[in-house]
């Protein structure tokens, strides 16, 4: 971590799903190639073996992070950022509630990331009247760790008198 960094995380790929996407290129990649060694088969194989490995490496790429920066605690996830002075609640979302979070009733204008492999995540529901977003719906695989970072900066905000202050 950072300095001023209260959290930190990354949603990349567990070691499982690495190894699915490396057998599925290296098989991919060799289908690909069956026959005579003709320099567009071989380019296409190498294509077809990079492209997959690629995918899965920008895909785990995304960071979160919960950031102090003069006297204001922020949250980053990837390039978006979120003061704690428009949150009201912080939500931690189990499996189960993480699913339904992302189901039919979310909010069409919801600000979602999420990853397939990780199963668990928050809820943050927002109290800014400037910002159509009703809340932010972020995957994590320590829930608890980003709300307990969070959670200084929402008793502060209550304690002065609400998010808005």
């Amino acid at each position: 971590m950072r300095s001023g960094e209260r959290y930190a995380e990354r949603m990349s790929l567990p070691a499982g799903g690495w190894l699915a996407v490396l057998a599925t290129a290296v098989i991919a990649a060799a289908l690909s190639n069956l026959g005579d060694m003709r320099w567009w088969r071989v380019a296409a194989s190498l294509v077809i073996l990079v492209a997959p490995v690629a995918a899965a490496w920008w895909m785990g790429r995304l960071p979160v992070r919960v950031v102090e920066t003069d006297g204001e605690v922020w949250l980053h996830v990837d390039d978006a950022r979120l003061p704690m002075s428009a949150v009201a609640e912080v939500e931690v979302l189990e499996p189960v509630a993480y699913s339904d979070a992302l189901g039919v009733a979310l909010h069409p204008l919801t600000f979602v990331v999420q990853r397939p492999w990780i199963n668990r995540g928050v809820r943050i529901v927002l109290d800014d009247p400037e910002d159509p977003t009703p809340s932010w719906v972020v995957a994590s695989r320590r829930p608890e760790r980003l709300r307990a970072a969070l959670a200084p900066a929402l008793e502060g905000a209550a304690a002065s008198g609400g998010p808005r202050g």
